[in-house]
């Protein structure tokens, strides 16, 4: 088993962050306990404290004739198991989308917005989430910073680009004069996937019209598109994030063509850095049009 004593500094940390995008929280034991090699003892030790039993011989049934219908309902009352709240069956993904359209377009605000989609129960993702994570800034800037989907750390704080990869985000806004405050951080899936996974198609369209209501109403004058999952929802494409970065593309919202430009997701510079000098590129691509816009 691998001590903590025998990684480099930089292993530890990136195995710590591994740990809690996985949704690790707390250390509950302070050593490692192997526990394959305990179960393996408990198991050994079960086999060999268990007696020899033999089996018990049923006697059939008493013979009778074919059960009536109040007799079966009533039977299968008593074998099924009442139904639970969570295993309630799900509201179907279409009629889930039309709610979704629905709640979103009846806002008439963000704050409207963030209320209908606080009290929205149409998507799954929900029941595992523990916070609803909305946009967070200021909608004056004209300008929208859209990451994939909230990780451990944004559903634990119930806000976007927090952590460590919040940090590195407004390290990079800084560095072309633009402060968290002043902009509009949001996501387009406003809960947390359980163990990070990726969101199914039927998800994504029933998120699909809160964040697109979210651009309208902010009526931004750009869009800065982080990661990989978020540039391909955008512009509806299937290529890596590689293949659709540094270039403007305008995104069809409301009836309204938006300039959108994409580039690397601050988790993706942790992981790797030597790609902060293609996010740098990134930036200064987007401020030169913002600048050139907003004055």
């Amino acid at each position: 088993m691998i001590s903590a004593n025998d990684l480099t500094p930089a292993e530890l940390a990136a195995l710590l962050h591994f740990h809690a995008d996985a949704g690790v929280e707390w250390l509950l034991e302070e050593e490692a306990v192997d526990r394959f090699a305990e179960f393996a003892a408990m198991k050994a030790a079960r086999q060999g404290a268990r007696p020899t039993v033999q089996p018990r011989v049923e006697p059939p049934p008493p013979a009778t004739g074919p059960a009536t219908q109040p007799e079966r309902r009533q039977a299968a009352q008593t074998a099924a198991p009442p139904m639970s709240p969570r295993s309630a069956p799900a509201i179907p993904d279409e009629q889930a989308v039309e709610q979704a359209r629905f709640a979103a377009e009846s806002a008439r605000s963000l704050s409207e917005l963030k209320t209908a989609l606080e009290a929205f129960n149409g998507c799954n993702l929900k029941n595992s989430a523990r916070s609803t994570v909305f946009a967070s800034g200021s909608a004056e800037g004209r300008i929208i910073v859209v990451g994939p989907m909230p990780s451990a750390d944004d559903d634990r704080e119930g806000l976007p680009f927090a952590g460590r990869t919040g940090q590195l985000l407004d390290k990079m806004l800084a560095a072309i004069g633009l402060k968290r405050d002043g902009i509009l951080l949001t996501n387009v899936i406003p809960w947390r996937p359980p163990g990070n996974r990726a969101p199914s198609a039927p998800e994504v369209e029933i998120c699909r019209p809160f964040i697109e209501r979210q651009i309208a109403l902010a009526e931004p004058k750009a869009l800065l598109l982080l990661g990989n999952f978020t540039a391909r929802h955008f512009f509806e494409s299937n290529e890596t994030i590689h293949g659709l970065r540094g270039q403007w593309r305008d995104v069809p919202i409301a009836g309204r063509a938006i300039p959108a430009i994409a580039s690397l997701h601050p988790q993706e510079l942790l992981t790797a850095p030597i790609n902060k000098r293609l996010a740098w590129n990134d930036l200064l691509t987007f401020k030169s049009r913002i600048d050139a816009d907003l004055s």
